[in-house]
């Protein structure tokens, strides 16, 4: 009988011991199933830091591009302007000599003119006379005039911008309709785009072509009217502008300088 029990005894100490020992190796592999499972949370989550950090490197990469471009479309835009003025002022020391050229011929049934004063080297001018192909009036010229006109024009060649636009406006009114006056408008015009006061130079260049049209400026007042409204902003309308002086006159320095703008606006407008 005490056999009996003693045997009973031992076999439930040993079911008692197996549930406990099952129950360890069930609650071991819970733990290593949740170990597991945070590894692979913590391995996701680094992917995903990872990838977020690449994207803020291409962003950043991005955005310094953009700032490199928009950098070099302003210098384009700088040196396109300054490239325009040079030309301008190479394009009228090749029209004449370094002497002040003669004055236009008087017509025959006119009173004969007094001769000019002679002026100082430092007076002299390198622009030709102005030439008017078909407008209509024709005035004797007097060395007043002329007087005048170099005044404003050496201060121009002076870069004294300010000075020469009272000059030349001085010189208009006192000459409205005088052989000078296409050329004082476009001067004129001309000291307003050099200050970047973009609205009163095409004003003025728009002045000359309407009473001017076929004046030998009128190429470069028209070529200068698309100028000054990409100047002012108005992109689309300077296009407009610099498409009429390529197709109004094909083979002229304004049409090649019209379409070299256009280029440059156009690729600008890609970058865009």
């Amino acid at each position: 009988m005490r056999l009996g029990i003693k045997l009973m005894l031992v076999v439930a100490a040993a079911l008692v011991a197996a549930a406990q020992a099952h129950a360890q190796r069930q609650s071991l592999a819970d733990r290593v199933g949740s170990l597991e499972q945070q590894m692979y949370n913590n391995s996701a989550n680094q992917d995903l830091l990872n990838q977020i950090n690449q994207l803020r490197q291409q962003v950043t990469s991005l955005q310094a591009s953009i700032e490199q471009l928009q950098h070099d479309n302003a210098q384009l835009k700088q040196t396109a302007q300054d490239q325009y003025l040079d030309l301008d002022s190479r394009l009228n020391r090749l029209e004449g000599g370094s002497a002040a050229p003669a004055l236009p011929a008087v017509p025959a049934s006119a009173p004969k003119a007094p001769a000019a004063p002679a002026k100082p080297a430092a007076a002299a001018t390198s622009e030709r006379p102005p030439s008017v192909h078909g407008d209509p009036g024709s005035l004797a010229v007097t060395g007043d005039e002329r007087t005048s006109y170099n005044v404003a024009f050496d201060a121009l060649k002076a870069g004294k911008y300010d000075d020469s636009a009272q000059l030349f406006l001085s010189f208009l009114e006192l000459y409205p309709n005088g052989v000078y006056a296409p050329n004082a408008l476009y001067w004129l015009g001309e000291s307003y785009y050099a200050t970047r006061n973009f609205p009163m130079a095409e004003s003025q260049f728009r002045e000359l072509l309407s009473r001017y049209p076929t004046h030998d400026k009128a190429a470069g007042g028209l070529l200068k009217v698309g100028l000054s409204q990409y100047g002012e902003g108005k992109v689309d309308q300077a296009q407009q502008t610099l498409e009429t002086v390529v197709a109004q006159y094909p083979g002229s320095d304004a049409a090649r300088t019209a379409q070299d703008r256009l280029q440059s606006i156009r690729l600008g407008n890609q970058i865009r």
